[in-house]
């Protein structure tokens, strides 16, 4: 038996699944302090099915603990990049791209360095071990211990940010120290920014990561628990801890595997409706299509693996403006239950509408019985076009496809939905993101360019589908359980020496369920 459970910006949703049976489901209000919402959904979830916690073989967390740090410019560590390319790239220093804010938050420490690689693999400038050790040194008298390290085209040839890492950790033996070529893709600027934001979030994983297991050992429970990364997969507590950067979009992820799960559709689209945002996203193969490009997380570029998703702001909790007309952005979010007007609140919100419509039954209807009705119909008309138009931005085709609707705040989508040929709202749809944390699987992947000059395509592939397979295992999957679902070849004509980018995704059952 698995526990899943997603906090979110309004609530705070678990599950307890027997294999493909929901066995149960609490939402509860998602509190400031995110652990303390955790254990609340915990008590509640095993005071209402009896569990014996004792036969529990996994937790698994979705958190949106680490994207709301970098977007509040909170709880951040200040951080120092090392980027190994001179020669090269000193006109465009890390964090050149940075809100000012938020670098000089982390403290804008940067140190350029000889080294980095071409895309096949050469050399742009020797190594220099004693350069290396002078700027640990100045960090180390400046008292950083968060420090990310950067090479060009560490993908290919990640030897040089490894050769850094070692000499920093002599120097450095309590520094926390991530290499760019574990977390971000092809691309510098953006992978060194997805490193630095990693680093500067480490200290916050490892007290976030020891509040959960805190919570858990609350609640008596001593299986092992796993945190929901922002492809569909799940990494173990220890991995979290190193990159939490790969939570990011978890949340929106977690609900789109669990609409594939409920419904039984692999390819669709999905509408997740919270609190305070619907998230629209695209299925394929059961998995949430990756992002194409760069992916804005709190104003920086990063190229790291992202799901393809459109917000809006939209939800249970929106505000509604009467003069002029408007929907959200603004949102009660988790105090819709005291400011809303059906639970005795003075606040419009979109839920006032739709009870008052009589399309749904939540608090007190009477509480609103005295709406206009023409602004009602308004309302509704705009709540329609509002997702129309989300739907019709993340479609690629004309095609008409399934639609899914999950999510607690999902009571607002009643009208048709432009390009649907069919629109499924499953059973346990409130939970849906809880269910996808659950069922989740263990994944890796790798991003890499390959000279075929130097090889065949065949050991190409197979040295990439090797490297997915081992980080998958790293993260906590069987290795006899790992399969490949997802292979994306690109011949890169603009490159010489016959280049070609592979991307593999391997995916496997935890290790010992």
């Amino acid at each position: 038996m698995r526990i899943g459970i997603d906090v979110g910006g309004t609530n705070t949703d678990a599950v307890l699944m027997d294999g493909a049976t929901v066995l149960g489901a609490t939402k509860t209000p998602t509190t400031p302090n995110v652990t303390d919402g955790i254990t609340t959904a915990l008590r509640n979830l095993v005071e209402q099915t009896g569990l014996d916690v004792a036969k529990l073989d996994g937790v698994m967390i979705g958190t949106t603990h680490f994207t709301n740090a970098v977007v509040e410019r909170l709880r951040l560590q200040p951080t120092a990049c090392i980027r190994l390319g001179l020669p090269a790239t000193a006109c465009l220093p890390p964090m050149v791209d940075w809100p000012d804010e938020l670098r000089d938050v982390i403290g804008g420490h940067y140190y350029l360095a000889h080294g980095g690689h071409e895309f096949d693999g050469r050399e742009i400038s020797p190594f220099e071990p004693d350069e290396i050790r002078g700027i640990a040194n100045d960090i180390k008298a400046k008292g950083i211990l968060a420090i990310a390290i950067s090479s060009v085209f560490s993908p290919v040839n990640s030897a040089f940010e490894e050769k850094a890492a070692a000499i920093v950790q002599e120097v450095l033996p309590d520094a926390q120290i991530t290499l760019s070529s574990k977390i971000g893709r092809i691309g510098l600027l953006e992978r060194e920014n997805a490193a630095i934001m990693n680093a500067c979030l480490r200290e916050l994983a490892f007290k976030t990561v020891n509040g959960f297991k805190t919570a858990l050992t609350e609640m008596n429970i001593t299986a092992p628990f796993y945190i929901s990364q922002n492809d569909g997969t799940l990494m173990n507590a220890d991995f979290a801890m190193d990159y939490p950067v790969l939570t990011f979009a978890s949340g929106p992820t977690n609900s789109m595997r669990g609409a594939a799960f409920l419904s039984g559709l692999k390819d669709a689209i999905v509408i997740d409706v919270g609190g305070t945002t619907t998230d629209i996203g695209v299925l394929q193969h059961g998995f949430p299509r990756v992002a194409a490009l760069a992916v804005d997380i709190g104003g920086v570029r990063t190229n790291f693996r992202m799901p393809d998703t459109y917000s809006i702001g939209l939800g249970g909790g929106s505000l509604i403006q009467t003069d002029p007309l408007k929907v959200g952005p603004q949102s009660v979010g988790y105090e819709l239950t005291t400011k809303a007007q059906v639970f005795g609140g003075d606040t419009l919100t979109t839920t006032d509408i739709i009870v008052a419509a009589g399309k749904a039954d939540v608090g007190d209807a009477s509480l609103v019985a005295g709406l206009d009705r023409a602004m009602l119909t308004a309302v509704e008309a705009r709540i329609t076009e509002m997702v129309n138009v989300a739907v019709d931005r993340m479609k690629t085709s004309a095609t008409a496809v399934p639609v899914i609707i999950v999510g607690g705040g999902s009571i607002l989508i009643q009208g048709e939905i432009n390009g649907a040929s069919e629109v499924v709202k499953p059973e346990h749809f409130a939970v849906a993101n809880a269910i996808g944390a659950a069922i989740a699987q263990i994944g890796g992947e790798t991003d890499r360019i390959f000279s075929l000059a130097e090889m065949s395509r065949d050991e190409a592939m197979a040295q990439a589908q090797r490297e997915a397979i081992e980080r998958a295992v790293a993260a906590g999957a069987s290795a006899e359980s790992v399969e490949i679902v997802d292979v994306e070849e690109v011949p890169l004509a603009y490159l010489p020496g016959n280049a070609t980018r592979i991307m593999v995704k391997a995916v496997g059952d935890l290790a010992g369920s």
